[in-house]
């Protein structure tokens, strides 16, 4: 089993492009790349912590690979928005394609490009790719928010599924 950590706003919402794929073990929410050590949800949303919210996945390299995660994770952001993800604002809520090897970032960065060369955004590519920090779990209640909650997720979820059916639905 390999890592991956893809931060794109909003936990709840990066988690179900990934969860029910072929190859995917896990997918839990949590907290990574901050100065705190084990946040919590109230700390993170302070914004005094340095964490971003994201999403690690645990996935068999054999059934799906990492450069397919990082396709399906452009497609699930605004990768022009360094400043939040939809109706998220601030750091917390940054996109990130975090990287455990020279190999992850390899595919990462040049992933990036191709995005930026195919002309489907006209503004640049400001995702960030960096080494991945601790991981930090998050409480119960924000893994699988998406089954738990439909109705909340499906109201948070609303403006990004806009974007995404404008930008990716071909």
């Amino acid at each position: 089993m390999q890592r991956a950590i893809f931060a794109g706003g909003c936990f709840w919402c990066m988690v179900q492009p990934f969860d029910e794929l072929p190859g995917i073990h896990s997918v839990l929410s949590g907290y990574t790349g901050g100065h705190v050590p084990n946040p919590t949800y109230e700390q993170v949303c302070s914004k005094t912590t340095g964490h971003t919210e994201a999403v690690e996945i645990i996935f068999d390299p054999e059934i799906i690979s990492f450069k397919e995660l990082v396709e399906i994770y452009w497609q699930q952001t605004d990768p022009t928005d360094a400043f939040g993800q939809f109706e998220d604002r601030g750091d917390n809520y940054r996109p990130v394609i975090f990287y455990f090897d020279e190999e992850q970032k390899r595919i990462a960065q040049e992933s990036k490009q191709a995005l930026q060369d195919s002309g489907i955004f006209d503004r640049p590519i400001v995702t960030q790719i960096e080494p991945a920090q601790e991981f930090y779990v998050a409480e119960l209640y924000h893994q699988e928010y998406y089954k738990k909650n439909p109705a909340n997720f499906a109201r948070n979820h609303a403006r990004r599924a806009v974007f995404l059916k404008e930008h990716w639905d071909d």
